[in-house]
């Protein structure tokens, strides 16, 4: 037989070959399609068909592993991980909970993988790369959209459903293919490659979770929660010091630029000029040449949104230069623009003309900051600033972009580590601990039934538990505790048996001390015994009197039967074997056996410690002549108060004594002490034992006629 770790290796290989198979398929169609400049990428096929027959793991798996190798050509594919991610998960939630030989479940399949990847590609590509990329797809909704006055975004959305619905179909049906084509045997061995022990089915790991219901904190929770909790928190820390380092860099980089744009503008402005720029305009001599300049090194300076030339004045900021911008209208020369209230701490460095620190400011204007470099003429006097503002806003939008487009781009991964570890999670942990849990309760429940324990101990093994580290230690150790303790329960049934064939063996030659004696009654312990387990099996049948009637009842019973004329034994024997009618003294005397049986029976169960049969011998002793109407003896008890015990007992043994020969009376024919019986019931009698009793009649007649064989019985 092949050993589990080989069978095991060999598993996971295949499962590993066809993730690869699955992802390379992907990536070739992929390639193609990108290359052909198709609308549609067509990068699903093998993860839909390695989901079906691997599972939910392998799926995302090679889903993850498409888009990673997908983005070394085309670098938008990373940002599609999460919805691959999810097709995966879906398809595996469709294969195992739908029957996708029905049609319409099909037809569900492609129609949910269709339209949900169409709907969230599509606002992934206009919301987070900035709109279409594909030139075919552009083309094919300025084509559409001549005829159709719809806006561009519902007719992208549109189309890319339509297009992805195709694509999705087509992936299903390749799926049903590969399930028709490819073996069962090979299907089964890749979905169970990753199981560490006996592979459950989904209807046995439900059974299993049941388990967890009332556990307040499951363990496959705790550790769900804990992972999400650590790739979470690596995910936030991550995008946090990423976007961090971004904005400072780029902070720090656009400062530069600002400082040197505003240096460059100040160099190329004439200083000796500016109360004529501010006065004149256009009108002084060579302002729009320095104008037009000005132009060109905005244009050219990265990330710098505004260029200006002012002369800072004692009542405000007097605008030379302003280079327009296509969002906001410019200022002209010689506007007055009030000082801002983040630059008055600067106003005094200003008026002396000095160079001063990049201001941050959030007003009128937006969120900016500012660089200021003076210009100074050949004298070396300040007559102006040159002003270049980059976009703090801009630089914190293009922030929140960069974190978006890196949150989707590990969102896949993320839900591959989510997937992976409660995968690892579920069948090195969850999955052994409640089998294990399940087979211990069983074997638990089993009791002291021997072939129910050998069969948990069986379940128990099957189990089968491999995972190589402390879970499987202790499942080794569960089962040879349980093998233990059943061998030692079959050594204590084997006592237990031999005890009891001893204790019947001291009833039996008890109650032959006595029947020795008693000269009338052959065969009376024998048969009594016999009717009394036929009544009792009969009560039981009927259900009456359920909860009295348990196995140890009827066991102890049926065993302490015999000893119920124990009493005798004090009888003299000119009374206990009288040849005529006893006086009423005499009966007197026979009346006392009851009691006297009560007496010996006590004092036998005050020697056994613990609970015992002898109890229901005491019961049967002391009470087999009371009545049911309550005109029996030695105690006059009347209906339930009787011990059950006693009421069986007490049919059995009148019906032997008029069935059997007595030497005061011959044995009465069988229809006549039936008749008699029936009479008594309700009376002398419980109902219920006489109803149970007269519907045995085949199995009394048998008793009957096999003691009449051995020349003890009575007139059948």
């Amino acid at each position: 037989m092949e050993k589990f770790s080989d069978r095991s290796r060999r598993a996971s290989k295949m499962r590993a070959v066809s993730v690869m198979i699955g992802a390379a398929v992907n990536v070739v169609l992929a390639s193609l399609s990108y290359k052909a400049g198709l609308p549609v990428v067509a990068d699903t096929i093998g993860t839909v068909a390695i989901t079906a027959v691997g599972g939910i793991f392998p799926g995302i798996m090679t889903a993850i592993l498409t888009n990673a190798v997908c983005s070394l050509f085309n670098s938008e594919a990373a940002y599609f991980s999460l919805i691959n991610a999810m097709i995966a998960m879906y398809t595996a939630w469709a294969v195992r909970d739908k029957n996708l030989k029905k049609p319409k479940n099909i037809a569900s399949l492609m129609l949910v993988l269709g339209i949900g990847s169409g709907i969230f590609s599509a606002f992934i590509q206009w919301g987070v790369l900035g709109g279409v990329k594909n030139d075919a797809m552009r083309s094919l909704i300025e084509a559409v959209g001549e005829y159709h006055s719809m806006p561009a975004f519902p007719l992208f959305l549109a189309i890319n459903v339509l297009l992805n619905l195709i694509d999705k179909a087509v992936s299903v049906g390749v799926m049903l293919l590969v399930l028709y084509l490819m073996p069962k045997s090979t299907r089964t061995m890749i979905k169970n490659s990753g199981w560490r022990q006996h592979p459950l089915s989904f209807e046995e790991i439900k059974k299993l979770q049941l388990l967890s219901r009332d556990i307040r904190y499951p363990l496959k929770n705790r550790m769900t929660v804990m992972f999400l909790t650590v790739t979470l928190s690596l995910t936030a820390l991550m995008a946090f010091v990423g976007s961090r380092l971004f904005y400072r860099n780029q902070r720090q980089e656009k400062t530069e630029s600002a400082i040197k744009t505003a240096k460059f503008a100040a160099e190329m402005v004439d200083a000796d000029m500016m109360d004529d720029y501010i006065k004149y305009g256009s009108d002084a001599e060579g302002y729009d040449e320095t104008s037009d300049l000005l132009s060109k090194i905005r244009e050219n300076a990265s990330g710098v949104q505004y260029l200006y030339i002012i002369q800072i004045r004692a009542d405000g900021c007097y605008v030379a230069f302003d280079v327009e911008t296509s969002d906001t209208p410019a200022y002209s020369a010689g506007d007055k623009i009030d000082f801002e209230e983040a630059f008055e701490p600067y106003l005094p460095a200003l008026f002396a003309g000095e160079e001063i620190e990049p201001i941050e400011s959030n007003d009128i204007s937006g969120w900016l900051l500012t660089a200021y470099y003076p210009i100074r003429n050949e004298s070396g006097r300040c007559t102006g600033y040159a002003g270049a503002d980059i976009s703090l806003k801009y630089m914190a939008d293009s922030m929140g972009d960069l974190v978006l487009r890196i949150a989707l781009i590990l969102s896949g991964f993320f839900v591959l580590i989510i997937a992976y570890a409660l995968w690892v999670t579920g069948i090195n942990l969850v999955y052994p601990i409640n089998n294990i849990v399940a087979a211990v309760g069983d074997f638990i429940g089993a009791g002291t039934d021997q072939k129910k324990l050998d069969e948990s101990v069986r379940k128990l093994r099957a189990i089968d538990v491999h995972t190589g580290d402390e879970v499987e230690k202790l499942f080794h150790a569960i089962c040879d505790m349980a093998v233990s303790q059943t061998e030692q329960m079959r050594s204590i049934r084997r006592f237990s048996e031999n005890t009891a064939r001893m204790q019947d063996g001291l009833i039996i030659t008890m109650a032959d001390l006595v029947e020795n004696r008693d000269s009338d009654t052959g065969a009376h312990i024998q048969k009594t015994a016999a009717y009394v387990k036929i009544i009792v099996e009969g009560l039981k049948r009927k259900g009456y009197y359920a909860e009295k009637l348990t196995p140890k009842f009827m066991s102890d019973v049926v065993r302490s039967a015999p000893l119920h004329d124990i009493g005798k034994i004090s009888i003299p024997d000119n009374v206990l074997n009288k040849k005529g009618k006893l006086n009423e003294a005499e009966y007197e005397i026979i009346k006392t056996h009851t009691t006297a049986g009560r007496i010996i029976m006590e004092k036998a169960i005050n020697t056994v410690e613990g609970e015992n049969y002898l109890k229901e011998a005491r019961n049967m002793a002391a009470y087999h002549h009371e009545r049911w109407d309550g005109k029996g003896y030695p105690e006059g008890l009347h209906g339930e108060v009787i011990p059950l015990s006693a009421r069986i007992m007490a049919v059995a043994d009148v019906f032997d004594a008029l069935a059997s020969p007595r030497v005061y009376k011959p044995a009465f024919p069988l229809e006549k002490a039936l008749s008699i019986i029936q009479e008594g019931s309700g009376t002398q009698f419980d109902p219920k034992c006489v109803e149970v009793f007269m519907e045995a009649l085949p199995e009394v007649k048998t008793v009957l006629s096999k003691y009449s064989e051995n020349g003890q019985g009575g007139a059948v």
